[in-house]
Parts: structure tokens; sequence; C-alpha cells
């Protein structure tokens, strides 16, 4: 084994060896110990990532199995590791966010009984995405798109003393079993066809089975491309929460904080987009599959950002951002421009991530009280929280130079293309981004301007009714504080890529040979990346040029407008939501999915259970089985016992029957 094949097992191995000790040993060594040598584990991973994606730059990809755990004739079951530019890019957003959120996690957890196993947990979390990101064959990806999502299932219900945390880690494995059962088929799928879960002899076979179809109702053809993308997409579609599988990802909220920042920016819900991603040469073979994907991208985008505008959680204003943004990603997949999909991807994972932290800094400044209606003036009291939170929510917007100006800039344009070239469902797609923009910048300022100006409302309320870190009930008032440097340190380190990865990075990512090779298009069909590059004149020109276009227009007239509901006419927010009850309660019940899914799933899966029940267990087992058996040896003994009389005659009388029926008997054989 080289240096640098040794150094990428170092990758996903420090932070596994860092969650071991502290999962195993934690309460043994104590807290400094627990999270020293998991931030350590992530630091080293983090350094290692670098250094591997410098390798990469210098020409030096990777693909190769590390350890064959099982072989069924000529199917080998292995794990091993593609690394390539796209592989190597999720490493580093991965580590150094997740590095972050680990050196958060210090102050933020310090008062919790479950410190050490919380640092567990977030390090297992990073092992698995980077086992996920790094694999090179279908049975290595699923291995890591299980572990993330129970390792979600483990932090979402972390203060698993709430009713409500249990449900919502509950809610959040079951909708995810939908999606990988879609997943699973589709990896079955492939290997039947293909004889492999090998990536590259896949894509190597993938253009000769393109006209390929399966009869999957008698007299029905479908192309098997696309029978195989869409259940990956299903797959796709739970882990990153696109409708109708996106109803776990806002009440994942229940868990701490830097598991919000880590589960919503960096790790699991990207995992999606990035399959679609690395899967591009199969995708490429199937336009129905891209345009189902285009459509519900569309809908996540536009319908979940609707549901961000009238949340008074801190956490979940954000988490509704997070399903838009994952929606635009979906969109930009569908439009075939999978290098702008991952390219926000990275933009998203920093802002994303600062906002939440930020976020998290509030909730602590406000002694763990999470509505935003009992905050108000804030910018005073937590300057750099306040300064930090305003980078990420101008790149959230798209605000010109920063990040994620350029990559959802190029979302819009790229389905615009897909439009032109008459890509079916683009339309109502480019609609949705578009009018999503408005949308995105009217919550986010929303949330902003409540939380960071006007008055201080919390001297209103000298007893906030929140949650600490324990799950218990927090009365504590006062005024608001400044984090610690543990917490304001890593806000100002995800700032610094907040403002620039986008400007620096967008003409090698997007319009370079970055991800040549590591990401497939046909541009003779799919010609949006090719358009792109050739009306691309630099990121200062791509800004400037933004003055005179409409995304950014709406962008400001959203953010003028939640000015003026909110600092200067707050009667006009109150007004209407009385004038429009009907379409408030329909946002306030999330369009009524949660109802509907408690209803048909859980409520048709109790009915059906209970005439199972009735049938199965009353009836069959207890009432034929059990009993019957039962009632059957009972009737037998009842009969038999009126032949036990207690006369000798009786039993005289048997024997001579019986002995005449055997000789009866005897006589005809013979």
């Amino acid at each position: 084994m080289t240096a640098m094949q040794e150094l990428y097992l170092l990758v996903p191995l420090a932070p596994l060896f860092g969650a071991i000790v502290a999962g195993l040993f934690g309460r043994v060594i104590g807290r400094t110990l627990s999270h020293s040598v998991t931030i350590a584990g992530v630091a080293v991973s983090c350094w290692a990532s670098w250094l591997v994606f410098q390798d990469v730059q210098a020409g030096h990809t990777y693909n190769g199995t590390v350890y064959t755990w099982l072989s069924i004739g000529n199917l080998n079951m292995e794990v091993g590791f593609l690394i390539d530019s796209l592989t190597t890019m999720m490493m580093l957003v991965v580590t150094f966010v997740s590095l972050m959120v680990h050196i958060y996690t210090i102050s933020y957890m310090r008062d919790d009984p479950g410190y050490q196993r919380f640092f567990s947990y977030i390090s297992l979390f990073t092992f698995s995405m980077l086992m996920l990101v790094m694999a090179n064959n279908f049975m290595q990806l699923f291995f890591g798109w299980e572990a993330v999502g129970l390792v979600s299932y483990l932090l979402i219900g972390f203060w698993y003393t709430r009713p409500t945390a249990i449900y919502a880690n509950l809610k959040a494995f079951l909708v995810n079993r939908v999606g990988d059962f879609g997943f699973l088929l589709g990896i079955g799928v492939v290997l039947a066809y293909f004889g492999s879960l090998d990536y590259a002899t896949v894509f190597a076979q993938a253009p000769a089975l393109a006209a390929q179809t399966v009869s999957l109702i008698p007299g029905s053809e479908w192309s098997l491309m696309t029978v195989i993308c869409l259940l990956l997409f299903i797959g796709a579609m739970g882990k990153s929460a696109q409708v109708p599988l996106h109803v776990w990802l806002p009440d994942s909220m229940e868990g701490p904080t830097p598991i919000s920042a880590l589960i919503h920016a960096a790790t699991m819900v990207t995992a999606g987009i990035f399959m679609v991603a690395r899967m591009s040469p199969l995708f490429e073979l199937s336009q129905t599959a891209l345009s189902t994907i285009l459509v519900i991208g569309a809908i996540t985008a536009l319908f979940m950002g609707f549901l961000g505008m009238i949340q008074n959680d801190i956490k979940r204003v954000i988490a509704y951002s997070t399903l838009s943004q994952l929606g635009y990603m979906t969109v930009a997949l569908g439009a075939s421009a999978y290098s702008v999909a991952v390219f926000h991807l990275m933009t998203h994972a920093f802002f994303k991530a600062l906002l939440f932290l930020a976020a998290g800094s509030v909730i602590m400044g406000m002694h763990h009280d999470q509505d935003i209606r009992n905050m108000g003036g804030l910018r005073k009291y937590m300057p750099i929280t306040w300064i930090t939170f305003l980078i990420g929510s101008l790149a959230l917007i798209g605000t010109p130079f920063f990040s994620g100006f350029y990559s959802k800039d190029s979302i819009i344009e790229a389905v615009h293309i897909a439009m032109e070239q008459g890509v079916a469902g683009a339309g109502f797609a480019y609609f949705a981004v578009l009018a999503g923009v408005f949308v995105t910048a009217f919550y986010t300022f929303r949330l902003y301007f409540l939380v960071f100006h006007g008055k201080d409302r919390f001297e209103t309320h000298p007893a906030h009714e929140g949650h600490d870190a324990h799950g218990d009930h927090d009365h504590h008032g006062g005024v608001p504080h400044e984090s610690s440097w543990l917490v304001t340190v890593p806000l100002v380190l995800l700032a610094i890529p907040s403002v620039a990865i986008g400007y620096l990075t967008i003409k090698p990512m997007l319009f370079g040979d970055y991800f040549k090779g590591a990401i497939t298009i046909n541009a003779a069909i799919h010609p949006a990346m090719t358009e792109l590059k050739n009306s691309f004149h630099g990121s200062t020109a791509m800004a400037l040029q933004s003055f005179t276009e409409l995304p950014l227009w709406l962008a400001v007239s959203g953010v003028f407008l939640s000015w003026y509901f909110y600092m200067k006419r707050p009667d006009i927010p109150a007004m209407l939501k009385h004038r429009f009850s009907i379409i408030y309660t329909i946002l306030d019940n999330k369009y009524g999915f949660d109802r509907f899914n408690d209803w048909f799933f859980a409520g048709g899966a109790r009915a059906v259970g209970g005439v199972f029940w009735r049938i199965g267990e009353v009836k069959i087992i207890d009432g034929f089985f059990v009993n019957g058996t039962a009632n059957l040896v009972g009737w037998f003994a009842t009969v038999v016992r009126k032949w036990q009389s207690g006369y000798i005659y009786h039993y005289a009388f048997a024997m001579i029957i019986g002995l005449f029926a055997l000789v009866t008997w005897f006589v005809r054989v013979v």
C-alpha cells in the first residue's frame, strides 16, 4: 500500500477512531479527553483531505479495492475508494464543516449529561458520510447511506426523554426507509442487468443498455435506464428531503443545534444530490428521469419556501430554507447541470452551517428561547453573531459577490436554457426558481429583522420558557449575551467561505476541467453547461451583470418587503393573516402532508394490522391452532372416556371385538 493510499484510509478512519474512544471510554477518560480525541480525529481527517485534494489536482486519481468482504461467483462485495475531483471536494466540505461543528459543540453542549455520547455520535456521522462519498461501488455507497440514516436517528432523538424528539427521530427513520427501499431496488436492478456493483463497470456498460426495456406490467414496456434512475432517485428523495418525502427534515430540529447544522449543511441531506451527480452517466441516458427530477425539485424549492414565511421558531425557518435550497440543487440535476448542483451544494454547506450555528448562538444568548417573536435588537448585544448571521443571510438570498449568488444564479440560468431547449417540466421549474428568489429573500430577512433589529422584545418577557441542554425547562431571563470564542471562532471561519468561495471557484468548477472525468454530460442533448460557459466572462462581470437581471431585483424586493412589513408596519402581517386565513391555515398545516401521512399510512397500517390481528391472531392462530387443538383433544378424550366404565364385562367385550377384528384382518391379508 502506497503512502497516498494510507492517507485515503486515514480520512474516514480518524473520525471513526475518535467516535469509538469517546463512545466506549468516554466515562473513563472524561469530557476534555473525549472532545479532544474526536476533534483531533476530524482535524486529522480534514488535513488528510486537503493533501488528497492537492494530489488529485496534480492529476493523480485513484479507483481501487481496499478490502474484499464477500465473493459470490463472479460478484465481489468490496470496500473500495474512488478518489477524484468530486470526491475530494465533498471530503473537504464534510470534514471542514464537521470540524467547525465539533469545536462549537464544546460550548453548546457543555452542561449536557450526554456530552461524550454526543461527540461520539457526530464523529461517527462524519465517518459514515466520508465512507459514502469515497465509495467506488454500490455496496459501500449503500453502507454509508444507511449509516448516516442510523446516526441521524440517534442524533435527532439525542434528548430521548422528550416525546417530541422520539417522535421526530422515528419519523425520520421511517420516511427514510421508504426512500431507501426504492434505492435498494435500484441497486438490485443494476446488479441484475449489469452483473456488477462497481461504478466503473456499470458506467462503461450503460450506453450499450440504453435501449434496453423491461416489462414491469405485462404489456407495458419501460426503459431500463428510466427504471434504474427513478428508483435511485427515490432514495435521493428520502435523504435529500424532496416532496413528498420531506416531512422528516423540519422535525429533525428536535435534535441539538450542532447536529442541525451537520445534517442540514454538509452531511445526510446532501447525500442524495451527490449520489445523482455521481450517477450522471446513468441519468444522462433517461430524459424521463431528468424531467421528473426537475419537477420534483421545483415543487420543493418553491412550496417549502412558502412554509418558511410563517414559522416563528428560529431553527425551523432555517430548516425550511434548507428544504428550498435542496430543491434548487435538485432542479439543477434535472437540467443536467450536475456541476452547478454540486457547486451550490458546496456554497450552501458553508452559509447554511453558518446560519444554523449563529442561530444556536442566538438561542444560547436568549437562554434557550427559540421564538423569534420574543427577540429583537440583538445586534447591540451579540455583534459577532449579528454580523456573521447577516453574511449567511446575504449569501443565502444570492447577493452579488457572495458565494450563494454564483451558484444560485447559475442554477436559474441553466433552467432557463433547459426551458428554451423544450425540456419537459423546465417552464414550471424556471417559474418556481425565480419565484423562490423572492420568497427566500422575504423569509430570510423576516427572520433577520425580527431577531436583530427593532425594539428589545425580550424585555417584556423577563422569564422565557424554553429548553436547556438537558432538555428540561429553563426559566432564566435577563439581557442576552455574546457567546464564547468556541462559538464565535467557528462562525467567523464559516463566514469567510460564505463570502469568498463562490467568487474564487466558479470558473474552475463550472467552466474549467475540475469535474472532468467525474461528471458525464451529453452536451449534444443537454447543452446547458456549454451555453453557460459561453456566456461567462469572469466572476466580477457575472456579479455586475446581475444588476440588470430579474433575480437580483426579486431578492431586493423580498428584503424591502420584509423590512417594511416587520419594521415599519407590523400591523400588515397580522391583517394579511386574518384576511387570508384559509391560506395561512394551509401553510400552518404544512399542506396537510403530516395529517395525510398520519391518517393514510399510520392509520392504514393500524387498520390493516387490526384486520390481521382479528383474523390471523384471534381466529386462525388462537382460534384454530391453539384453542382448536385443545378442543379436539378435549372432544377425543370425552369420546374415549365413555369406554372407561370400570366394568370387567365391558373390557372383556372390547377385547373379544378387538380380537375378532385382528383375526378378520389377518385372514384377509393371508
